[in-house]
């Protein structure tokens, strides 16, 4: 089971308690850290710093069927995510008619700041991008390339323009549940909470929804 983690060094203790939260769950899984300065290193990814990406991981995200080789099935998550949950039961889900599975948020943020003073931009499949279920060995994925990764637009990556409609699968809510936006019972109940607007690393987000369970989680890795 291979986890790919957006890595961004302002939030390293974000992606340390992700990590964490899914090996507590499944100690089998591969995690690893998608790290932009690595992926530079090493010629894959070229493209010229973007001003409105807010995270390091904006465009490199849709290497993962490229870094697996176009072989098997793998997950994609921000790294601003808690596991409630073994990750297992999500590959479960994997579908082979597939390129993509996906939460199909219907999220319309308020316009303003989020996270570290980065600015909140809604657009169409907002937020669809921040977990997936990659079917990398599907021939529609083959189209994206790393020249592809690092000279198309965002629209066209992040709303999955390469593929039909048809390719992309749902998943439930629970698995990228954006925390203050899903409500319990009535959306189900969290298996991956995802703090999109901003997480208790950050000194105006320590009480934010959830936030005893990222805490929990922290503790438990300094222990």
């Amino acid at each position: 089971m291979k986890i790919f983690v957006g890595y961004d060094i302002r939030e390293d203790i974000a992606f340390q308690v992700c990590e964490h939260s899914i090996y507590k769950h499944q100690p089998q899984a591969q995690v690893m850290a998608l790290k932009q300065q690595d992926l530079r290193k090493s010629g894959i990814y070229t493209r010229d710093i973007d001003p409105l990406s807010s995270t390091e991981f904006t465009f490199t995200r849709f290497l993962v069927p490229y870094l697996t080789n176009y072989q098997g099935w793998a997950v994609f998550v921000d790294c601003d995510f808690v596991f409630v949950d073994d990750v297992a039961e999500l590959f479960k889900q994997a579908d082979d008619k597939y390129a993509v599975m996906v939460v199909k948020h219907d999220y319309t943020p308020k316009e303003g700041l989020k996270m570290d003073g980065c600015k909140q931009l809604p657009y169409p499949r907002k937020n669809w991008s921040s977990a997936i279920l990659w079917n990398c060995a599907h021939l529609s994925n083959k189209q994206i390339t790393p020249d592809v990764v690092n000279s198309q637009t965002g629209q066209y990556l992040h709303r999955f323009q390469w593929l039909d409609d048809s390719e992309i699968g749902d998943l439930a809510p629970e698995w990228n549940w954006l925390a203050g936006w899903y409500q319990e019972p009535q959306d189900g109940m969290p298996k991956a909470i995802h703090y999109t607007e901003g997480g208790p690393w950050f000194k105006e987000y320590r009480r934010c929804e959830y936030h005893k369970v990222w805490k929990q989680n922290l503790r438990e890795m300094l222990k």
